[in-house]
Order: structure tokens, then C-alpha cells, then sequence
């Protein structure tokens, strides 16, 4: 199966109510790796949880808004972020900004220790409880309470 995806006819039409489950799993999953990120001791592992959690987040929005292209004009599979800047282009420097982290991600979860920086790992949990925020008001859902890291 393909993950080409095109946008939904109206990216804002669904309502909370009309939300898919996947949508609602996946955010849950989300901020449980957000929860996971800011409990975590190691910059590696608070690094990788919450670049899963923002992963999470974009696959809640694109359960929500794309739709599946017609076997007929399927294009090579492309990834989360990729497709994220083409079903909500408001987000694409979020997505710019999440792709260009990957790597370091995977070298986080190999368990490399100079992987990322306290810093990178505080940051990034910050952007990733930001991003979450903004795909649940684009998804008409009240944000959750941010949250603090040190």
C-alpha cells in the first residue's frame, strides 16, 4: 500500500466530533511520548521521545485531513514529514524542521551519548509540546496545558 497521500477536500472540515480514532489515538500516543520525553533522564532518550511525539502528531493530522491517492496516480512512498508539508503547507517548517532532526534521532536511539546536547534535548522537547499544541487547534481541539522543562 502506498503512503501517497493527497489533501482532504477541506483540510479544516472535521469537526472534533467527526475526527477519526486513529486521530485521537494518535495524539494520545503523542503526548504520552511527550510525558515519556520530559520524564526521561538521558538527553538521548528525552531527544527521541519527544521527536517521536511530534512523528505522533503529524500522523494524528494526516489521519485527519489526507486522503489516499487512486491506485492510478500513486507516486513513490514518501515520509511523515514530507507528506505533512503537502496535506497542511502551514506546517511545512515545522516539517522542515522535524525531517532535519531524524538523524539525529536515530542516533539517539542507537544509544549514542554525543548524539544531541542537554540544550538540543530541552529544545526540542519545547518545540515538540508546541507542535503538538498547534496540530490540536488545527484539528479544532482545545490545546493541552504546556508544559515545563527546566
Amino acid at each position: 500500500m502506498s503512503t501517497a497521500l493527497n489533501p482532504a477536500p477541506s483540510a479544516s472540515s472535521a469537526t472534533p466530533a467527526f475526527l477519526p480514532a486513529a486521530t485521537h489515538s494518535y495524539l494520545e500516543r503523542a503526548a504520552e511520548s511527550l510525558r515519556e520525553a520530559i520524564t526521561s533522564t538521558g538527553a538521548p532518550e528525552r531527544y527521541a521521545h519527544a521527536h517521536v511525539s511530534a512523528l505522533r502528531a503529524t500522523a494524528a493530522l494526516l489521519a485527519a485531513r489526507a486522503q489516499p491517492v487512486p491506485p492510478s496516480r500513486r507516486a513513490r512512498q514518501r515520509n511523515a514529514w514530507v507528506l505533512l508539508a503537502e496535506v497542511a503547507p502551514e506546517l511545512a517548517e515545522w516539517a522542515s524542521f522535524f525531517a532535519a532532526g531524524a538523524a539525529k534521532r536515530a542516533a539517539a536511539e542507537s544509544g549514542s551519548r554525543r548524539a544531541v546536547s542537554e540544550r538540543e534535548a530541552d529544545d526540542l522537547v519545547r518545540d515538540a509540546d508546541r507542535f503538538l499544541a498547534l496540530v490540536e487547534t488545527s484539528l479544532g481541539l482545545v490545546e493541552h496545558a504546556p508544559i515545563r522543562v527546566a
